[in-house]
């Protein structure tokens, strides 16, 4: 590709456990995951988001990840690290506008996966994948015409 208009860091790694019991290995596998891994992709791919002249990168982070929202034991570790992320985008967003690069971040709340059934196996989730992945399609191609820095909760239920 000679240039990239669109980019969206969709990982997710979940331990599920108690803060005092949470080791070391875990807690950095969780930011490599949910936070290094991201920053390394967009790092790695800013020269073709800068030559698009309007591209948008869109960080998924979680609703648990954000100031003011619930918070659930045991996920200490992941929601630290999702809050990074949103911190990261708001910071790339004033660092790399100059570039014609927009950045956003959607704090999604729960979702049918797997992942989402291992964190709250009491709860279901009142989306479907499809469903949070067409909104997730539109706000990429769309988002970065109304928002740039903004971490922005998607989200109908909490979980």
């Amino acid at each position: 590709f000679d240039k990239l208009d669109i980019l969206i860091n969709n990982a997710g790694y979940l331990v599920n456990k108690p803060f005092d019991q949470t080791d070391t290995a875990e807690l950095e596998m969780t930011f490599r995951v949910n936070f290094m891994v991201p920053w390394q992709l967009i790092q790695s791919l800013l020269g073709l988001l800068a030559k698009s002249g309007k591209s948008h990168v869109v960080n998924i982070s979680s609703i648990g990840g954000i100031q003011g929202s619930t918070k659930f034991p045991g996920l200490s570790a992941y929601s630290s690290a999702k809050g990074a992320l949103g911190i990261l985008t708001e910071c790339l967003a004033a660092e790399l506008s100059d570039k014609g690069i927009s950045c956003n971040c959607l704090a999604r709340g729960s979702v049918k996966t797997e992942m989402f059934s291992k964190a709250f196996p009491e709860y279901t989730a009142q989306l479907k994948p499809e469903e949070i992945a067409s909104f997730i399609t539109d706000f990429a191609v769309n988002g970065n015409k109304y928002f740039n820095g903004k971490i922005l909760p998607v989200s109908v239920s909490t979980p």
